[in-house]
């Protein structure tokens, strides 16, 4: 229930904030999924992605599939991408990242710690390939 005023004017003032590309939804969802949880995450730019189609219809195609939420196809793909991909690039931006964890150094396993994970592997190995999916997907 504290979630839908903001949602409302998330969806009414849509494109005011400057998201208007797919690439940039996924990189916005995607930034926050990596701190928050997906779900809330996906909601949130879900009515954004609502607004923006609703203030904008000359600028995307809705298909028939889609209509009744009322959201383009490519601006849906960013969002879910985002919201799923970049759960992995912390402990915390998704909740079976942080049992793994928690269940590895109970074991006795050696895990690195938060900003160690962010550094050695986030950075170097998923943030490329986030960058090829923008390429190859979302451009």
């Amino acid at each position: 229930i504290a979630m839908v005023p903001a949602l409302e004017i998330l969806r009414a003032k849509g494109p005011a904030l400057g998201l208007t590309e797919p690439w940039q939804f996924f990189w916005a969802t995607g930034s926050l999924s990596s701190f928050l949880d997906n779900a809330p995450t996906y909601l949130t730019f879900f009515s954004l992605a609502q607004g923006v189609a609703e203030q904008m219809p000359h600028a995307y195609h809705i298909p028939e599939s889609l209509a009744h939420i009322g959201i383009p196809e490519k601006l849906l793909a960013a969002i879910s991408l985002g919201a799923v991909f970049m759960g992995a690039n912390t402990y915390i931006g998704n909740a079976p990242n942080f049992l793994v964890k928690s269940i590895a150094d109970e074991w006795g396993y050696k895990t690195p710690d938060f900003f160690t994970y962010m550094i050695k592997y986030s950075f170097p190995i998923l943030i490329p390939l986030f960058v090829l999916v923008t390429l190859i997907f979302l451009l």
